[in-house]
């Protein structure tokens, strides 16, 4: 339900609150003022509960400054609780620093004993990790090819990523801060294997490696080809 509109500013109330979206074709400053005016109206000012507010620009960039001077007029009305303030515009240097964070890196070679091969984002190995050698990656781990080595997927913390290996026989795997080594039953390893951090958060299962399409659903249409063939 739309409760509230104005020259720059929109307000929709939704059951968590208050989202107000902001014109992107207002000028910063008149934007400030019109929002100063919205926090001071009767609809606002006669409810006693606090209000989570939700702040979308559009495609408009704010500086770290114009985000705070935002925040300081919710923050003179001590009732306002700002949870998000959303663009659609970021940097072009954060947007390169996201597309090398998560684009999958394609190598094609032996990662021999003593060798370390580590990449931002995605890894998709297309040989084999001997024993002594070590994969990393901020994100997933796909080896087509044998394990025997140590892999290391979602180094930075990422407790979702996953370790897929044509043939699973590692010597140390690790997701985000879990490790796990294979016992001596384990020792053998399997053909077509996934491992990956179960629901708790604090052990490494491993699986058929199918089963990411239904343990990991956000894995996008690409890693799926991979992992299905």
């Amino acid at each position: 339900m739309i409760v509230a509109g104005n020259r720059c500013i929109t307000i929709k109330g939704t059951r968590d609150g208050l989202i107000l979206f902001m014109d992107d074709t207002c000028a910063f400053n008149d934007l400030l003022v019109e929002l100063e005016t919205v926090l001071m109206t009767k609809y606002l000012a006669d409810d006693e509960q606090s209000i989570r507010i939700k702040v979308e620009l559009g495609n408009r960039y704010v500086t770290e400054s114009q985000e705070a001077q935002l925040k300081a007029l919710f923050d003179q009305q001590q009732k306002f609780i700002v949870e998000e303030i959303v663009s659609n515009v970021i940097l072009k240097q954060t947007a390169l620093d996201w597309k090398e964070d998560t684009a999958i890196k394609l190598h094609n070679k032996v990662i021999r004993s003593g060798q370390v091969l580590e990449v931002n984002g995605d890894l998709l190995l297309i040989g084999d990790v001997n024993p002594g050698g070590k994969v990393v990656a901020t994100g997933n781990i796909y080896i087509l090819g044998y394990l025997r080595g140590i892999a290391h997927a979602g180094v930075d913390g990422n407790k979702s990523a996953v370790v897929a290996a044509s043939y699973m026989a590692p010597t140390q795997l690790r997701i985000a801060n879990i490790i796990s080594r294979p016992s001596d039953q384990d020792k053998d390893g399997g053909m077509m294997e996934c491992g990956y951090i179960d629901e708790t958060g604090e052990n490494i299962l491993m699986d058929r490696m199918h089963a990411l399409s239904r343990l990991r659903s956000e894995l996008n249409a690409f890693e799926r080809r991979i992992l299905h063939g």
